[in-house]
């Protein structure tokens, strides 16, 4: 074994990692397009579905995102009229973020989108569980770190 072997690309596991998110991306792209949704606004969408409000902190933390890339999201979903962003009421420092009706009429839309990534892999239901149980051990463990 050469001492350089663990520099090889082969041998990364930031690379398969990197270029499967993008392929998995490009898959949502089309899909998206049609309800008017990047992939990113569409990630916010989902948890605006599931918490329908939620200050801004919780919502970086769910995404597993800064504040200053989720700010230019939130901004551009609320022009589009999906969402509400206020003042928190007790502390105006934070912010609130809500689903407008427009928005929660956009999850109809959207219903059809997992089961058609999910044809486009040709994975057993065990090899997803596995993917996301091992997927989630790192975004875990960097979480801890932060």
């Amino acid at each position: 074994m050469d001492k350089y072997d663990s520099l090889l690309l082969k041998n990364q596991l930031c690379f398969p990692t990197y270029a499967v998110a993008n392929k998995i991306t490009r898959k949502y792209q089309p899909l998206l397009e049609k309800i008017d949704l990047t992939y990113t606004q569409y990630i916010v969408m989902m948890v605006m579905w599931e918490k329908h409000e939620v200050n801004e902190k919780e919502l970086c933390k769910a995404l597993f995102l800064k504040t200053n890339t989720l700010a230019p999201l939130l901004k551009r979903l609320k022009e589009k009229g999906f969402i509400n962003i206020n003042k928190d009421k007790k502390d105006k420092r934070n912010l609130v973020i809500s689903l407008t009706n427009k928005g929660e009429k956009l999850k109809e839309k959207a219903i059809d989108v997992p089961a058609s990534i999910a044809k486009e892999f040709n994975l057993t239901e065990e090899e997803v569980v596995f993917f996301y149980k091992i997927l989630y051990k790192i975004l875990n463990n960097e979480k801890e770190e932060e």
